[in-house]
């Protein structure tokens, strides 16, 4: 086993583990959709944090000969991955027939939720660019793509209006077929 197999087998089971998470509150709230209504903002935040683990653990991967086998490394990944696990738990309740109407729940949650994932953002920018330089990251594509992630996602933090939040997760969401889809 090399140290990126080492390393990868920690983040990838945290991972998992979120992903497993945000899956399990999704079915529990679709078990009790006939006594609680889900709701579009609860089901594009939960939508948003999937895409954006998955897309974390595809830039490990992406980054993998370049991370060196050290505890720096290891506990800054445990630290990022457990966010996201925690930042993925908050998304749907763990009784959804308590709130009744997941909005309520979505409005206590969403800033949780999204400064988690946006601190996660910052730390693998910052990781990225350490790691590789910066050369890549000023084209139009990384323009749009990656930097208009953070004022978006800061946006979708800062404001309390429902349909504006909404209207963030559907731009940041739109962000993730665009980048696979232009090279």
């Amino acid at each position: 086993m090399g140290g990126f197999e080492f390393i990868f087998s920690l983040f990838g089971l945290i991972l998992g583990l979120a992903l497993a998470e945000g899956l399990g509150g999704l079915a529990r709230a679709l078990k009790a959709s006939h006594r609680v209504r889900i709701g579009w903002p609860t089901a594009l935040l939960g939508l948003f944090v999937s895409c954006d683990v998955v897309t974390f653990w595809m830039y490990g991967w992406s980054l993998r000969d370049l991370l060196p086998l050290s505890w720096p490394v290891l506990f800054g990944g445990f630290v990022v991955t457990a966010i996201y696990f925690v930042a993925a738990s908050l998304v749907f309740p763990d009784d959804p027939e308590a709130w009744g109407d997941m909005n309520a729940h979505f409005d206590k949650q969403y800033r949780l939720v999204l400064g988690g994932v946006l601190l996660c953002n910052v730390v693998l920018i910052a990781a990225t660019v350490a790691l590789v330089g910066d050369a890549w990251a000023w084209s139009l594509r990384t323009a749009i793509v990656t930097w208009s992630f953070f004022p978006v996602a800061a946006l979708a933090i800062a404001v309390k209006d429902r349909r504006a939040v909404c209207a963030c997760l559907v731009w940041l969401i739109a962000l993730y077929p665009l980048s696979t889809v232009w090279h």
